[in-house]
């Protein structure tokens, strides 16, 4: 990212301690920031984990989690499709996410695909690409949303399961390290619900802030965790996943 020094957060900031969903309603709608907030806390606590070197954003958009990747990577490419629905303000490079990428193979260490797989129709010919660019222990990065309304429409085209993304991940020749659900039943239902109290003039955003927000704090308590733990196996939110090339 040659513009690293004027980044500014967008739908990730640092809320004290803890990253989460932006609360400014014009960088993420207040029905989504279950899932968000969720997001970021995953992407907080694995990053530092396995991300290193050189970097690329696939599907980048206004780069929201280069405040998490960015200290950890030696170096940052910022790729996203030409006719992006987003403002991409750090592109490095226009790039057809469903056809061949224009980099070396093993040219990164680390891959970040994040809420752009339901919006490729080719999904399994970027998995092969990304094991291509990826370099021998080097990690990729992947968030979906699951049971999630339609966005960005036309281009929103699946959904895929744990038993997908597995599968995409094996075909492609990647090891999967990790395979976390995003939520379970109450906050599928509380995504759904804030996202129409969102639509109520005046004081949608407020009732969808308020909902997600008691929600969220229920599902921190030892009531809401094994809640979740009990109903993500049939009714996640969304998925978080990291896969590796192997060393071999």
């Amino acid at each position: 990212m040659n513009q690293s020094d004027q980044w500014t957060p967008s739908k990730y900031v640092r809320l004290g301690k803890r990253w989460a969903g932006s609360r400014d309603i014009s960088e993420l709608g207040a029905g989504s920031r279950l899932i968000a907030d969720r997001t970021a806390e995953l992407y907080a606590e694995y990053l530092p984990r396995h991300a290193r070197g050189r970097l690329v954003d696939l599907g980048c958009g206004k780069a929201p989690l280069y405040g998490l990747y960015g200290p950890l990577a030696s170096d940052v490419t910022c790729a996203d499709w030409p006719q992006s629905v987003h403002a991409s303000p750090y592109l490095d490079r226009a790039v057809d996410l469903n056809g061949p990428l224009p980099f070396a193979d093993a040219a990164f260490d680390t891959i970040v695909l994040s809420d752009v797989l339901e919006h490729l129709s080719a999904p399994q010919a970027l998995w092969n690409e990304m094991a291509r660019v990826l370099a021998p222990g080097g990690h990729a990065f992947v968030n979906t949303p699951f049971l999630y309304g339609i966005h960005e429409a036309p281009h929103d085209y699946a959904r895929y399961t744990e038993f997908g993304l597995r599968r995409f991940a094996r075909q492609s020749g990647l090891d999967v390290v990790t395979l976390v659900a995003v939520g379970g039943s109450l906050e599928v239902m509380a995504d759904l619900l804030g996202k129409h109290l969102a639509q109520v003039p005046a004081v949608g955003a407020t009732l969808a802030a308020g909902l997600q927000g008691a929600v969220a704090m229920f599902g921190r308590t030892p009531w809401g965790e094994r809640l979740a733990a009990r109903t993500a196996a049939h009714f996640p939110l969304g998925y978080f996943m990291v896969a590796t090339r192997p060393a071999r």
